[in-house]
């Protein structure tokens, strides 16, 4: 491990303000990503800036039919809190199936967004739900905030504040997970929401992206059979030791059949 000089800002202006002096620091959210590149010495940061200790980064609440969740509020939050299972049972859901207890006890969503996994969940709800990233100068739509490969839109020292997701009339999340990280081989999002019917997609490309097909059909009918004869393009899928591109596309029928089946 490169060496580094570690601060614990109190505030968000505090973190910010560090950052911006030094381009060379990193935040330290969960540490999921972080810790083990420091480790294998991928990363060499100048300054760690964890921001464990900003409260008003945390925190879950409900209201005027907004999910609020703080960038800092940790998965097990999510999935164990009365008011998210009540209000976007699916986001519950979706948080308590991320990894193992470990990492969901440590890993934060304004970690996991701003990594940018092409595995990982909650880029699915964010985009399936319509949700929006707000950042300590800006708000970003959730269908905007994705590009690429482990690149989002934020800019260099941006910093996720908290995460807004509506609450859709009725949504679900399936995935199918590996069976050692619990990461997404294929997750699917599907919702219907005040927008219309959203599909998004996890771990089958580069970034979470929606399916446009499928969301024209199950708006006429939502129902398993109205997506049945979809097919997926497996062009420019992920194709690993885990999964071919082929059997990516596969999966997001599959998903996307067993959500909708999860809603009936």
């Amino acid at each position: 491990m490169h060496s580094f000089a570690y601060h614990r800002p109190k505030t968000i202006a505090e973190a910010t303000s560090k950052r911006a002096a030094d381009p060379d620091a990193s935040y330290l959210a969960g540490g999921m990503t972080l810790i083990p590149t420091l480790k294998q010495r991928l990363a060499n940061p100048t300054q760690v800036l964890d921001l464990s200790a900003i409260t008003e980064l945390k925190g879950v609440s409900v209201a005027n039919g907004i999910v609020s969740v703080g960038a800092m509020t940790c998965h097990a939050d999510v999935a164990l809190s009365a008011d998210v299972r009540k209000a976007l049972p699916a986001l519950a859901d979706l948080a308590g199936a991320i990894g193992d207890p470990q990492v969901r006890n440590r890993g934060t969503i304004g970690g996991s967004l701003a990594n940018s996994d092409p595995s990982a969940d909650y880029p699915a709800a964010v985009v399936g739900l319509g949700a929006t990233i707000h950042t300590n100068t800006r708000q970003i739509s959730g269908d905007d905030f994705f590009k690429g490969l482990f690149e989002t839109a934020l800019e260099p020292g941006e910093l996720i504040v908290k995460v807004t997701l509506p609450i859709a009339k009725r949504a679900a999340y399936m995935k199918f997970a590996n069976p050692a990280s619990g990461y997404a081989v294929v997750g699917v999002m599907v919702a219907d929401t005040a927008q219309g019917v959203r599909v998004a997609v996890t771990g089958a490309g580069a970034c979470a992206f929606r399916q446009a097909d499928m969301e024209a059909a199950l708006a006429k009918s939502f129902t398993v059979a109205a997506i049945k004869e979809i097919v997926i393009s497996a062009d420019d899928l992920n194709a690993d030791m885990h999964a071919t591109a082929e059997y990516r596309a596969h999966l997001v029928g599959v998903m996307a059949r067993r959500a909708v089946a999860a809603m009936a």
